[in-house]
């Protein structure tokens, strides 16, 4: 047992312990079971395959379990480099902390950037998923299409996205308590409903003849079969947004029993279930509905964006249909919740150093939270939807594609992070070598390469959604414009605090934070 650093007085905004800023929030809320829950719910998997399945089958075809093992590799091994700088330096930054350390100010500035912006990006999305699947509830237990189609009527969209958003924003205002009393409930739903779907579709697509369907082959897990790199590159970012959000298990470290060990087992628990549930549902929906571009067909652009919203009935039947509306719904909004822990925690530790305006390291005297960096989260969420919404028909797909660039930049600088910080140790023994060098570095070089030949086909206006912003695709003006946006917002802060960007506040020889183990 190892004596817990003294807390600050609720309401105060840091207090030093060491070098490293003690930053009040709730410690001990949180266990191993709790927080693999909130990396579940943060990736969403129910939204995830409902929004990716269909863009994931239009790249690469029935090589989609394939590419989403693929995925899973990478996001495997940064998980490891997560977990060793964790034991190292517990600290709710994650991210920006450790890069920081590894690299200095600027580069680590832009790691938490990185994280920020991405997880903006979702937060947008979550909550236009929400409001779709809201109103196509409603409908469907209405029996009204009039109220179906408010879904398309883009002010009513808006509104009602934020007015989740608020709700949300509501709930994590209010702490880890809140927001952890609700998870177990939603993420059980979300596997549950998919259990059903896939035990369902697999029944039918083996008994029923559809017309659609197709049976099962090995070589569907072939990396190799797709037909071309460009079209592997782009199912693999899919497929690596699909995984994004399991490092929220890590955000909450100083709120966790055990901060040094428990969150790192749990990002690899959550791991485990997502490529599980994954697997098994892209291999039931290829069997049942195809991979055709028409009718209930996997490739069917019409669909692409909501795929459950085509099968829910076929798969399930009317009466049992309206469930996976309802997963839908409960995984956007479980995740929309807790997707701002992230964010006001990342921001949270960025303005404790002083990387940002002071006023974010503010948390609140009753629910211990990081309550003003929340609100200003759920800000430049709405913010960001209503611009793209107006700008964009396409700004789901679009903004999607865009994530998996954000995602590629911050996991990689991430993993090589822990390849630098802990290169005087990888001597020591055949463990260290591989989990914090190889494995680490490995991950970063994949992530890199996506990264790179992502941005390079993003150019063209065919990536994505097909639109574009002066012949260039505006899959690129979004990932591209998000990051010089975070360059112009680290000069800014350079000016009104030189001492974070010149190392004085945060090196590679602080101290770590003590806490209980």
């Amino acid at each position: 047992m190892v004596q817990t650093a003294p807390r600050p007085r609720a309401g105060d905004t840091v207090t030093s312990v060491g070098d490293r800023r003690a930053k009040g929030l709730s410690g001990n809320s949180v266990g191993l079971l709790g927080s693999a829950v909130i990396g579940i719910s943060t990736v969403a998997p129910v939204y995830c395959l409902t929004s990716t399945l269909g863009p994931t089958v239009g790249q690469v075809g029935v090589q989609m379990p394939a590419v989403f093992l693929a995925g899973f590799l990478p996001m495997l091994l940064v998980a490891f480099a997560y977990r060793e700088l964790n034991k190292a330096v517990p600290d709710c930054g994650t991210s920006f902390t450790w890069t920081v350390q590894a690299f200095g100010p600027r580069i680590g500035w832009m790691c938490g950037w990185g994280l920020v912006i991405a997880t903006i990006i979702v937060l947008s999305n979550l909550a236009g998923v929400a409001t779709s699947f809201f109103y196509l509830l409603l409908g469907q237990v209405t029996g009204s299409g009039t109220v179906a189609d408010l879904d398309g009527n883009r002010p009513v969209h808006v509104l009602t996205c934020l007015a989740f958003i608020a709700v949300a924003t509501a709930i994590s205002y209010r702490g880890m308590t809140a927001t952890k009393g609700v998870q177990y409930a939603l993420v059980g739903l979300q596997l549950a409903v998919l259990a059903v779907f896939v035990t369902m579709a697999l029944v039918k697509a083996r008994t029923d003849g559809l017309p659609g369907s197709i049976d099962f082959s090995w070589t569907w897990l072939n990396p190799f079969a797709v037909q071309s790199f460009a079209a592997f590159t782009a199912g693999l970012s899919l497929s690596i947004f699909m995984f994004w959000g399991w490092d929220a298990c890590l955000t909450v470290n100083e709120e966790t029993q055990g901060s040094a060990k428990t969150p790192g087992r749990a990002a690899l628990i959550s791991m485990v279930v997502l490529v599980g549930s994954y697997l098994l549902t892209a291999v039931a929906a290829q069997m049942f509905a195809g991979v055709g571009a028409e009718g209930t067909g996997l490739g069917n652009p019409d669909t692409a964006d909501n795929v459950f919203a085509a099968l829910a009935d076929p798969v399930l039947g009317t009466a049992l249909g309206v469930l996976l509306f309802i997963a839908v719904l409960a995984s956007a909004a479980a995740s929309l919740q807790t997707t701002f822990l992230p964010v006001a925690r990342t921001v949270l530790a960025m303005s404790t150093y002083q990387a940002l305006p002071p006023s974010f390291a503010r948390i609140h005297p009753r629910f211990k939270s990081p309550g003003r960096a929340t609100v200003a989260a759920g800000i430049a969420t709405g913010v960001f939807y209503a611009v793209m919404s107006f700008l964009s028909e396409n700004v789901l797909i679009d903004t999607i594609y865009a994530l998996g660039l954000m995602i590629c930049f911050y996991y990689s600088i991430t993993a090589f992070a822990c390849a630098w910080y802990f290169r005087r140790e990888l001597r020591r023994s055949l463990r260290d070598a591989l989990f914090k060098g190889v494995f680490p570095l490995l991950g970063g070089v994949l992530l890199a390469a996506v990264f790179g030949k992502t941005l390079y086909d993003m150019w063209n206006p065919a990536y994505g959604s097909g639109s574009s912003v002066l012949g260039v695709g505006s899959v690129f003006v979004i990932g591209v414009g998000l990051l010089l946006l975070g360059v112009v917002l680290m000069l800014l802060m350079r000016r009104r605090s030189p001492a974070f960007f010149r190392g004085e506040v945060l090196t590679r020889s602080t101290p770590a934070l003590v806490v209980e183990d």
